[in-house]
């Protein structure tokens, strides 16, 4: 059992998970979001395979805190995924999370092709350890 975090991107979905005995976030997948109704079910798979008991989605808002065009179509978004995966979403703030991903990997020195690989998971990861970071009064 455990906890799932998601970065949803127009193409891709990166997913990390963190048991929840230990609330520490890894990296699991990255999902094709191309074909809606196979990321669905790949996605239900995950769910049930993991315990999953929250999901953890994050939501781009501006640097000043504001939501704009972005976090809407997110918020409308992630309503669809909750009636079809039966569970609630949680939004969470990602600000910067993707640019301090790529960052951090231009700094160790990956290759643009393992960027690219690695980048949507990475950036799930720390939206969920940044979650999990807030304690019991989130988590519950």
């Amino acid at each position: 059992m455990g906890y799932l975090g998601i970065d949803l991107g127009t193409k891709r979905v990166g997913v990390a998970f963190a048991p929840a005995e230990l609330n520490v976030a890894v990296p699991l997948v990255t999902l094709d979001k191309t074909n809606r109704k196979n990321f669905v079910t790949e996605l239900k798979k995950i769910i049930a395979k993991h315990g999953i008991l929250r999901i953890v989605v994050g939501l781009p808002v501006t640097l000043k805190g504001t939501e704009g065009i972005a976090s809407q179509k997110i918020r409308e978004e992630v309503k669809r995924y909750e009636k079809e995966t039966g569970m609630d979403w949680i939004l969470w703030d990602e600000r910067l999370t993707t640019r301090e991903v790529e960052r951090f990997l231009s700094e160790v020195g990956a290759s643009p092709g393992k960027k690219k690989e690695v980048v949507d998971q990475l950036a799930a990861q720390k939206i969920l350890q940044s979650y999990l970071d807030q304690g019991p009064s989130v988590i519950g």
